[in-house]
């Protein structure tokens, strides 16, 4: 009864490991907390404010420089402004490696005449049996090795993204979390990285490739995602079975 027991908490224990619950769709994360809310929500360093206008007359003009005017400055460039990252991957690559080598060697040893004692043991050979040569050696080796990769990668997404700190020289630090549910599959993209803020087109917009330290996830959890994925079981025993 006890060896029941322990066998059906153990199934019960294997059931659990997986990432979607029976019946009910995978969950999504609360924004409540993300570092997008709290760039927004905790204000930046105050900095110096210049009252001089840029150029005479600036005060009473309808065509300022500020962020609200219709010429003023609209991309990110301070704590909690947000901006899009596009990103564009169409990577591939291929690798092919080969190499073939061989080795062979010969050596024989014989005592013909040693101090007279070939001759005197003889007698004592089996018919046919001489120590002429005595020892006899031959070895080979080959080997041949041959590598090859190939890969295509393929990926166009757009995603917004916040700053949550600008850094002592001005470059801006970004993260943007996007999530997407249908039925019970939910798509995760997140992307995080440092951009400068020269880098930033007009249309507040910046590829990946002009983001430092760029880190770029696209992947989900869901129903689809546990069928593909190996049973824990399996990758437990694929990692320890030697063959």
């Amino acid at each position: 009864m006890l060896r029941r027991n322990l066998i059906l908490l153990s199934l019960l224990g294997c059931a659990a490991c997986s990432t979607t619950k029976v019946g009910r769709t995978p969950e999504l994360t609360s924004i409540a907390a993300t570092a997008d809310r709290t760039a927004m929500v905790t204000y930046a360093l105050p900095q110096a404010i210049d009252d001089t206008p840029s150029f005479p007359g600036e005060t009473a003009s309808l065509w300022t420089s500020d962020r609200g005017s219709l010429l003023g400055e609209r991309r990110a460039m301070q704590q909690g402004d947000i901006l899009t990252v596009v990103i564009e991957i169409d990577d591939s690559a291929e690798i092919t490696n080969s190499g073939d080598r061989s080795r062979s060697a010969s050596q024989s040893l014989g005592m013909p005449n040693l101090f007279g004692l070939p001759q005197s043991l003889e007698d004592r050979l089996p018919e046919g049996a001489t120590l002429g040569s005595a020892v006899g050696l031959e070895s080979s080796s080959s080997a041949q090795g041959q590598g090859s990769v190939s890969r295509n990668e393929q990926l166009e997404l757009r995603i917004a993204a916040t700053v949550v700190d600008v850094l002592p020289n001005g470059v801006l630090s970004i993260a943007g979390q996007q999530e997407v549910r249908v039925n019970f599959e939910l798509r995760e993209l997140t992307v995080s990285g440092f951009v400068r803020p020269t880098d930033i087109t007009r249309q507040n917009e910046i590829t990946y490739d002009k983001i430092a330290s760029a880190r770029i996830s696209y992947g989900g959890r869901g129903q689809i995602t546990d069928v593909v994925q190996p049973r824990y079981g399996q990758q437990a025993l694929e990692a320890v079975l030697p063959f």
